[in-house]
């Protein structure tokens, strides 16, 4: 499908209902699937205070001078749009750093080195609501960080997953296929990044490894990932991360800049490096590619179409 088309239907909210019949038993791991990194920095709370997790030094200025820090954090921090807008635009991996917020009570958030307004209940919510709509589609949900959370948290949040998604949810034994989750009515994977709960619960699989360079420079993003691919890929789930990352010396040295800001200047770059790979087993396949602010260019047409290039690798090999 042409871009022009694609953006004329508000993205590729059913890509997944219109792969060729030839991929539809290529494991879910072996396809390219575009994903976002940091996928609640949308919403961040200026109000709130720096994670704890942050360095001491940001979290005494911020204890000094939040009226300052806080929205420089946000401005760092932000990283994406909204949920259910990500999901039409064919995202199907989402980056859930999971955290109790100060004075939150009960309730979970969200966090990059902020928290965020809104709640993990709300943003499941939202999900499940969209995969009913689309019942072809099939989304990776990656939960990690846990910053502050309880044993009992931990327990509550399963539990609630579990019970919202059901049937949904698929086991973390089974090799799924598009096929085959379409005849299970399954269209959800959660990646669970705490080994005990993980193996206490079937629906709940093992961290997926994420490739990131921790890298402002998108040459030395390349260079990373050129490396891990020479070491091969794991061999499940994986994310390639496009994603750059600041620290304080480089936030300190461009204080007129933002994460916006540094992510376009370096996005083509990225981009272009990104169409040339190819999914599938292979030592070199990619898996799932994420990448900052997927709203604004093409990534996400981009990562679906290299899956044009495991066709013709099946193609080849589906005897006549």
């Amino acid at each position: 499908m042409e871009d022009d088309e694609r953006r004329r239907l508000g993205g590729n909210p059913d890509w997944m209902s219109r792969l060729p019949g030839e991929l539809l038993d290529v494991p879910l791991w072996n396809l390219a699937l575009p994903g976002s990194h940091d996928s609640m920095s949308f919403c961040l709370d200026v109000s709130s205070p720096v994670l704890r997790s942050e360095p001491g030094f940001l979290r005494l200025t911020d204890r000094l001078f939040p009226c300052c820090t806080r929205p420089c954090v946000s401005r760092w921090a932000t990283t994406q749009s909204v949920l259910s807008d990500q999901c039409d635009l064919g995202i199907r991996f989402l980056d859930l750093r999971i955290a109790r917020k100060p004075k939150g009570g009960s309730k979970l958030f969200f966090a990059h080195g902020i928290y965020t307004l809104i709640t993990v209940k709300e943003a499941l919510d939202e999900l499940a609501t969209w995969l009913d709509a689309h019942p072809k589609e099939i989304v990776i949900i990656c939960c990690s960080h846990f910053e502050s959370l309880t044993d009992e948290d931990h327990v509550q949040l399963v539990e609630f997953i579990v019970t919202l998604f059901g049937n949904k949810l698929c086991l973390s034994q089974d090799t799924p296929t598009l096929r085959s989750c379409w005849a299970r009515g399954q269209q959800v994977v959660v990646s669970y990044d705490d080994q005990q709960m993980a193996m206490q619960h079937p629906e709940l699989w093992t961290r997926v490894p994420y490739w990131y360079a921790d890298s402002p420079d998108p040459e030395k993003v390349i260079a990373y990932l050129e490396e891990k691919q020479r070491g091969g890929r794991p061999a499940g789930f994986y994310v390639t991360g496009l994603n750059l990352t600041e620290d304080a010396p480089y936030v300190l040295l461009h204080p007129f800049q933002s994460m916006r800001k540094m992510t376009m200047k370096a996005l083509s770059l990225l981009l272009r490096w990104a169409s040339e790979q190819r999914p599938g087993d292979e030592v070199t396949g990619v898996n799932i590619v994420c990448c900052d602010f997927v709203e604004v260019s093409q990534f996400c047409s981009l990562v679906i179409d290299l899956n044009s290039k495991l066709l013709a690798a099946v193609c080849t090999e589906t005897p006549t």
